[in-house]
């Protein structure tokens, strides 16, 4: 399973790692562990709210993420096709 991310022990906002400084692995990971909290539905409607805001703001570091690596691989080819010119 992996490691919780959440900072168990801390209130508020701050328990939560900026998702700017998360790597894919981890982003994904938390998103995991995130969406499978939601699923047991056993918290109230503003924790659920606060974990679903977590949710999208993950979701979209890992878009992010895997949005500049597929410039790469695309920078990569062309790059490549290019020099077999």
């Amino acid at each position: 399973m992996a490691e919780n991310t959440f900072g168990a022990g801390q209130a508020g906002d701050n328990a939560f790692p900026d998702p700017q400084t998360l790597s894919y692995e981890q982003a994904r990971a938390e998103l995991v562990e995130t969406v499978k909290i939601l699923e047991l539905g056993q918290m109230s409607l503003d924790e659920s709210l606060k974990y679903w805001e977590r949710g999208e703001a993950l979701a979209k570091r890992c878009e992010v993420l895997l949005h500049n690596a597929s410039e790469r691989v695309e920078a990569a080819i062309g790059s490549r096709e290019e020099e077999e010119k």
